[in-house]
């Protein structure tokens, strides 16, 4: 029946992070290959997701007010007017607004620029509108945007530009001198913006996210894509690790050292170990609901109906009880936010303190986001698939291999 498959479908691969995740179940493993916290979220939101349930909003439902509190939050944090009943539309998480978005406004043949290394998804989205994902790689160590890099990949057939910043895997947050450049770009080719801005609020060292719908004359052109599910982290999946679930980890690369207890992902790549660590893992603070798949796009009024249009046509309406719960999530003092970062920040230095004395050498120190991409020790020959095939057999850890974050 292979032959009945659509050209398009035959050309995806399944996720090595879901595969890995589904092996960590079946094996019993410590799971470092997913994204996703091992606290519970705060009973105050599971109440008002109870409290929806119980008082029957189990049908198909738009809930107004969470458009009208997204609103309120971007005029808070970037300045931008965005009118709720035109300019948002709830989506089924990020991911579907980033999918629903891309379906709007790619066609066949478009070109799609992506900044590499890049999360999978987006390229398969691209893929499936039809469009060319056309990739500009970021330098090491650091992982900067070259300008000239970017205005070459950039041509008369380029429909998009897409950005995430927080960036899934380094954690850069890009600066604005890099944004101006991304900003430019799209005014010399007259082409728009996708921005994935989950991580928004998880950043550290005093740096600040900046939206690129921010700069001058962006608002028009960007279309940005966000969820509940970093900042407040409902995942619908928890686990829960001790201290000796990780010790093999370092026993592998050549010296036992106890690891922090906290929630991983691990990818490497043949010269880089990226470690997606959920700091957040012993967060006190944090509030945990990608499970719950709510979502937003933000953008023109058009451009917004299109993806309205399109979530409808797929998935018609994100779970109801879950959008009464996010207005809770939503109304959450600004000082929760400084409570995230703050715990985030403890657990990266520490971590990174703990890497680095088992042989890792972090070129990069994340600026946001809760990912660590660091190289192996120099006395480790395996690449980055045998390491992880090594990890699972000997410590019962799983991870990911980096190169599939790599076009």
């Amino acid at each position: 029946m292979e032959e009945k498959l659509s050209s398009v479908a035959k050309t995806l691969t399944p996720s090595p992070i879901q595969e890995l995740s589904l092996l960590a179940q079946r094996c019993n493993a410590v799971n470092l290959a997913e994204g996703f916290p091992d606290f519970p979220a705060p009973s105050h939101i599971k109440s008002a997701a109870v409290s929806a349930i119980n008082s029957d909003f189990n049908q198909y439902r738009h809930v107004q007010g969470v458009c009208d509190h997204v609103a309120m939050i971007m005029k808070h944090m970037h300045g931008l007017d965005v009118d709720p009943l035109s300019n948002i539309a709830i989506c089924c998480g990020q991911s579907e607004a980033f999918a629903a978005t891309v379906f709007a406004i790619i066609d066949k043949g478009d070109e799609v620029i992506l900044f590499d290394p890049s999360y999978e998804t987006y390229e398969a989205c691209i893929k499936l509108a039809g469009g060319i994902p056309v990739y500009v790689p970021l330098d090491p160590p650091c992982w900067t945007l070259d300008a000239d890099k970017l205005m070459k990949s950039v041509t008369n057939r380029t429909k998009a530009i897409v950005l995430n910043s927080p960036h899934n895997p380094t954690g850069k947050v890009f600066t604005e001198d890099e944004l101006e450049t991304i900003a430019g770009a799209c005014h010399t080719r007259d082409c728009l913006a996708i921005t994935d801005e989950v991580y928004e609020n998880i950043t550290y060292d005093k740096e600040k996210h900046i939206s690129l719908a921010s700069l001058p004359g962006m608002q028009k052109r960007t279309i940005i894509t966000s969820s509940l599910s970093k900042s407040y982290s409902v995942t619908g999946m928890v686990y829960y690790f001790t201290y000796q679930d990780l010790h093999s980890t370092a026993a592998l690369v050549g010296r036992s050292h106890i690891l922090p207890k906290s929630c991983w992902r691990i990818s490497t790549n043949k010269q880089f170990l990226h470690m997606l660590i959920f700091i957040s893992a012993v967060c006190q603070h944090g509030c945990v609901l990608s499970g719950w798949r709510i979502g937003w796009a933000i953008g023109p009024a058009c451009i917004v109906s299109a993806i309205r249009n399109i979530h409808i046509k797929i998935t018609d309406s994100a779970p109801a009880p879950f959008q009464e719960a996010a207005l809770t999530a939503l109304r959450s003092p600004l000082e929760y936010f400084e409570w995230l970062r703050r715990d985030y920040e403890s657990r990266r230095d520490y971590t990174i303190k703990l890497l680095a004395g088992v042989g890792f050498q972090v070129q990069f120190k994340p600026q946001g986001s809760f990912f660590l991409f660091v190289e192996l020790p120099e006395n480790c020959v395996l690449s980055d698939v045998a390491f992880v095939e090594e990890l699972i057999k000997q410590a019962e850890v799983v991870a990911v291999p980096g190169c599939g974050f790599f076009s």
